[in-house]
């Protein structure tokens, strides 16, 4: 730090006011089963990926997370592995840890290898969470700094079934303001919007509403960053 400024204050200590410390600082243990009487079979809905989060996009009680850039479910073996990865690397008495997700609730099934065709829907396999992009799947905070808790977020979110990435709060805003200036910076007058608007070569006959909605930003459960 340059002499002019002895004592300089870190990034904790700036977020000091924001920062609430839960009553258990390590991340509680996800059921593998939801805890009720009867579980629906319900079917594979790409749209449970599909398209921006709407819930979980902010930091509430942490400073750094996890962000997820593409869609994906989560099983009880992720919920796990995320668990022990983080409860080895934190320091209860400084750190603590919080979901942004639910635990597994969406039914899977299966039939056993060999089944014949037929005879209705299979039985439940597993049992998942659904994930968009945008969404945050875990947050750290308390008294340490970004470069403490980057090499064990980094090593979960690589581990994870969708593209993720470590985001403190400030990179957070700073890759949201980015987002937003390339897009008022835009020099193609050839955007995704006019052209559809344009209906040029007849695509909207080939575009489903999802395109239509999300602006061709997402291609299924991916997102697609370089497009504006």
């Amino acid at each position: 730090p340059p002499a002019s400024d002895p004592c300089p204050v870190r990034g904790w200590e700036r977020d000091a006011q924001r920062i609430t410390f839960p009553e258990k600082p390590k991340l509680k243990f996800m059921d593998k089963v939801p805890a009720v009487p009867k579980v629906r079979r319900e079917p594979r809905r790409l749209r449970d990926i599909r398209g921006p989060s709407q819930v979980a996009t902010d930091f509430t009680q942490g400073q750094y997370g996890i962000l997820a850039l593409g869609g994906g479910y989560l099983h009880w073996g992720h919920f796990e592995m995320i668990r022990l990865t983080i409860g080895r690397s934190i320091d209860p008495k400084a750190m603590f840890a919080v979901w942004r997700v639910p635990a597994p609730y969406k039914s899977v099934t299966r039939k056993s290898l060999g089944h014949r065709m037929g005879g209705g829907k299979g039985p439940i396999e597993h049992y998942v969470t659904a994930v968009k992009s945008g969404r945050l799947v875990v947050e750290v905070g308390g008294r340490c700094e970004f470069a403490e808790v980057r090499p064990f977020l980094a090593q979960v979110a690589q581990k994870l079934p969708f593209p993720a990435i470590p985001v403190s709060r400030e990179s957070l805003q700073e890759m949201r303001r980015e987002e937003e200036k390339k897009r008022l910076n835009n020099q193609n007058p050839w955007t995704f919007e006019r052209v559809v608007a344009s209906n040029m070569l007849g695509m909207r006959k080939y575009l489903s509403p999802y395109d239509l909605r999300l602006k061709g930003r997402y291609w299924g459960k991916f997102f697609l960053r370089h497009r504006v």
